[in-house]
């Protein structure tokens, strides 16, 4: 058989750079053949992160870094394929997930990293703005991952819950013979990224060692987690929009004690932890909890959840199954490349709310000049 090579792109809510995946879907199931990642100069990142809220000359700013991103994203398409030493016409299509930059559930929602400058510096075929067609259809735009994990992981036999932890933690929940659950749990890793980012000046709290220092506040914890959108019902989305330093501070605000900052990482460690769990639980008596996600790297935040889930849950990464967890989300938007060229859709409406299935993103080709 030949192979089908498409290349998926992703830059998440961390905002940290970008996943460059080489996948063939020639077969049932997608392949990862190569990877490439391209962290995000810091002041590039400065520059996302302060365009996912309100301020001055927005539009300006929005479309000098729309190009920026483009080019970026199109510099780590050509780093992968120089890797493997391809030719940019051994390639299907891109599918480029962008960076969002505002989300706003029902609403709008807005990536960027323009899909032209991608496609006329590689000389491929891109596919991006995949998630305006599933709010077109009265959804929330996301998540879109599920549909991709009900592809790779379904089974006939036993209940799996992937569990996707990147900036935002988000659940995908498979039951033989049942429609696909899923949706933003809340936090993953951009409390515990901007909180460190704020006291330590670094980037992330490598394997949660900060964290593993302090001590989880339990009236500060209850306070976070009465927060309403955890106990809002699906479908729902969120993002740094709502989730984010403000949001940390509005909570401090109203405590009435001084908390100290590596108490309150500690703290947001077990937010994440305890909101997983507590949405899987929802759902299931038992099951299979399957992590993807930069935060498989949080040594403490696996051992939090791995804990709360003994023993009605076994918990283990993707690589269980051969799937590299810091791989999916670029690989998931390769495979929607592929649907879209072959006119498949790749949402779920039980997960987005989105009335009907859709055939995603908009495609850009290229000229073969």
């Amino acid at each position: 058989m030949m192979t089908k090579l498409y290349i998926g792109l992703m830059s998440g809510t961390s905002a940290d750079g970008i996943d460059a995946a080489l996948v063939d879907c020639s077969n049932e199931k997608p392949t990862l053949i190569a990877n490439h990642y391209t962290p995000h100069p810091l002041p590039l990142r400065e520059k996302i992160i302060a365009l996912c809220e309100p301020g001055e000359n927005e539009i300006e700013r929005l479309g000098e870094l729309d190009i920026l991103l483009g080019e970026s994203f199109a510099h780590a398409v050509c780093e992968l394929l120089k890797k493997k030493s391809l030719d940019p016409s051994a390639i299907q299509a891109i599918g480029s997930h962008g960076q969002t930059i505002r989300h706003a559930p029902r609403r709008f929602t807005l990536q960027i990293a323009d899909p032209n400058t991608i496609a006329v510096k590689t000389k491929i075929t891109t596919i991006a703005d995949f998630r305006r067609k599933d709010m077109a259809h009265g959804g929330e735009g996301a998540p879109l991952l599920p549909a991709f994990h009900q592809h790779l992981f379904a089974s006939n036999q036993s209940n799996r819950a992937i569990v996707n932890i990147g900036g935002i933690a988000n659940v995908t929940l498979l039951a033989p013979q049942k429609k696909v659950i899923g949706y933003d749990i809340g936090p993953g890793n951009v409390l515990l990224d901007g909180w460190i980012q704020t006291h330590l000046n670094e980037r992330f709290d490598k394997n949660g060692e900060w964290a593993t220092q302090g001590q989880v506040d339990p009236d500060l914890l209850e306070h976070m987690l009465s927060d309403p959108y955890f106990t809002q019902p699906s479908p729902k989305s969120t993002g740094r929009e709502y989730f984010n330093l403000s949001w940390i501070k509005h909570y401090l605000k109203q405590f009435n004690k001084q908390i100290k900052p590596i108490d309150v990482q500690a703290t947001l460690v077990e937010l994440t932890a305890r909101s997983i769990l507590m949405d899987i639980r929802k759902h299931f008596l038992a099951c299979e909890i399957l992590i993807c996600g930069g935060g498989t790297h949080n040594v403490l935040l696996m051992d939090k959840i791995s804990a709360l889930a003994h023993p009605q849950f076994s918990v283990c990464s993707t690589q269980k199954y051969g799937i590299d967890p810091d791989w999916i989300e670029a690989m998931a938007f390769a495979w929607f490349a592929k649907q879209t060229l072959e006119r498949k859709t790749s949402n779920v409406p039980s997960v987005t709310g989105a009335k009907h299935a859709a055939i995603l993103g908009g495609i850009y080709y290229c000229e073969r000049v």
